[in-house]
């Protein structure tokens, strides 16, 4: 995807990004988590994302930075996926917002850039309790991404 994103940095094991919010509120600094689960034997990464606390290291993914650059933190967190899957391209990420609301606009940047993220991932969404492939006029509740084997 050549979507205007962020520079970003990751740690040796590939499971931690961080990056730069850059706006009128300042620089705020961003960290992706990906963590291990198994659920019913399935082997999964979630995506784990928000502001960095610095003190704590915590991902804090409630808060509402509101820096203006909303378009620009989904590019990003999307180049990181792809960078991800490249690494563990037979490993599926979980991704789910912290609020319904967010939820839903991780749908809308699926929908928007859809021909750009088809051709590299098969994308299934959550609803009426069963996974199935992603469709825009459905409400999602979750997703999973897979990496399309070149």
């Amino acid at each position: 995807m050549n979507l205007d994103h962020y520079k970003y940095a990751t740690n040796e094991t590939f499971l931690s990004f961080e990056f730069d919010s850059i706006g009128p509120k300042g620089n705020i600094r961003k960290i992706v988590r990906f963590s291990i689960e198994n659920d019913f034997g399935i082997t999964y990464f979630n995506l784990g994302f928000g502001d960095l606390d610095p003190l704590t290291g915590i991902c804090d993914d409630l808060t509402v930075s509101n820096n203006k650059d909303r378009d620009k933190i989904l590019a990003t967190v999307a180049n990181i996926v792809i960078t991800f899957t490249a690494r563990f391209p037979d490993i599926m990420v979980y991704a789910q917002g912290s609020t319904p609301a967010r939820t839903r606009l991780y749908q809308m940047g699926i929908k928007t850039y859809w021909n750009e993220i088809e051709p590299v991932f098969h994308i299934f969404g959550f609803h009426d309790d069963g996974w199935q492939p992603f469709e825009n006029n459905i409400n999602y509740s979750a997703f999973f991404v897979l990496r399309k084997k070149s």
